[in-house]
């Protein structure tokens, strides 16, 4: 899954210590100039009239730059009892176990978005399901949805994103080495609601928005 954290950590089975994954202080951008020296674009962060908080503005022309939380979409895909897990080729988290998830692109439908990530990291053709889960991450200003979901054929594979991928028993998850808290939450609400037409969309646990446990 892209982007939930932004440090890249050591690999499974070692204990490690996890630092802030916030976005780290930043000095305030520097404004980009075209060939005569005039500032380009947006540049400045201030409080636009009207509003109650800082945007990043242009100082020429005073358009504002609206910074929107990130849209993630992914599935629990589950097969004759087993569960799709994908272990990460790429930082972060690189060599722990996730399931197929990433961010909505423009201009794409959740389900598509869905569909899109299971090829791109399992090369799994799936079929979307329900809607189960809803998680918000406000550290990293992201959003996460996941959907239920089933295999159109058992054939799976690495994609580019992906080191290794199983089809594994829900008793043989590998809950130690799994990638983020997402990654447990979705495991842990999707057998909730395993049979069930109707239920809850699931959300967060209580207090929990999704911190990396320094250790």
């Amino acid at each position: 899954m892209a982007g939930e954290a932004s440090l890249a950590l050591s690999g499974p089975g070692r204990k490690v210590k996890l630092f802030d994954m916030s976005a780290p202080d930043s000095d305030p951008p520097k404004p980009r100039r075209n060939p005569t020296g005039q500032s380009v674009g947006p540049s400045v962060y201030k409080v636009p009239p009207g509003d109650d908080r800082e945007r990043l503005v242009c100082a020429e022309c005073g358009f504002i730059h609206y910074e929107n939380p990130k849209i993630v979409v992914g599935s629990v895909i589950e097969h004759e009892g087993r569960v799709v897990l994908c272990r990460r080729a790429i930082h972060p988290r690189r060599g722990y176990w996730t399931l197929p998830a990433g961010y909505l692109e423009s201009r794409e439908t959740v389900t598509d978005g869905a569909k899109r990530e299971a090829l791109e990291e399992a090369c799994a053709e799936i079929e979307v399901g329900d809607l189960f889960a809803v998680y918000n991450i406000p550290r990293l200003s992201q959003v996460h949805l996941f959907f239920r979901a089933r295999l159109l054929k058992e054939a799976v594979a690495c994609g580019p994103e992906s080191l290794e991928v199983r089809l594994f028993a829900w008793d043989a998850i590998p809950e130690a080495d799994l990638a983020f808290p997402t990654t447990r939450w979705a495991l842990k609400h999707y057998r909730e609601v395993a049979g069930e037409r109707a239920f809850a969309v699931r959300t967060n646990p209580p207090g929990d928005w999704g911190d990396l446990v320094r250790s």
